[in-house]
Order: structure tokens, then sequence, then C-alpha cells
């Protein structure tokens, strides 16, 4: 009996991008999303709106969306077929630490 090397490498990245999945899901989407909102109040915070300034924080918010949907929202809802379940990780992984950053910002302003 011979395996099929196509089934073999099929499995190989099916495990692999099991574990990406995780990654963006525990580590980077909530690494990115406090340092975003923490950055993103501060553009709002400081007053100078600027045109560099002010494209900077429309493009990271843009790629915050992106990342948010395309990365943690649709794998998610992919692996499980549930879309409330993925509402829930984009809760956890992205909202939560995002506005754990802008918090951070305003604390720091204030002191």
């Amino acid at each position: 009996m011979t395996t099929d090397p196509d089934s073999n490498l099929l499995q190989a990245r099916s495990g692999w991008h099991q574990y990406l999945a995780q990654v963006v899901r525990y580590a980077l989407a909530p690494v990115i999303m406090l340092m975003s909102g923490f950055f993103t109040a501060n553009f709002l915070i400081s007053g100078q709106y600027t045109w560099p300034r002010t494209s900077r924080t429309l493009a990271l918010s843009l790629t915050l969306l992106v990342l948010s949907y395309e990365f943690v929202y649709k794998e998610q809802q992919a692996q499980t077929g549930s879309s409330e379940q993925a509402r829930a990780v984009l809760l956890y992984s992205c909202i939560i630490p995002y506005a754990a950053g802008v918090l951070l910002m305003f604390v720091l302003w204030k002191f």
C-alpha cells in the first residue's frame, strides 16, 4: 500500500495553516491592535492634524480593518462555521486590545 504524496503535503499545509492562524489570533493581532489604538488616540489627542499624520492614521485604520476581517473574523468563521463565535473572537482578539491601547494613551496623557 502506497501513500499519496499529495495528501501528505495537504496535511502538512493544513497543520501549518492552523498554527499560523492561531499565532495571528492570539499573539499578532492583539499586539498590533493595542499599539494601533495607542497611536490613533495619540493622533486624536495631539491636535496636530497635518496631512502626513492624517494619511498615516487613515492607512493604519484601513489596515486594521483588513487584518480584523480577513485574518481573524473570516479565518475563525471558516474553522467553526459560526459567525457568532467569529464575532466573539473578533471582540477578544481585536476590539478589546484596541480599546486597551486607547485607554492607555488617555491614562498616560492625563498624568
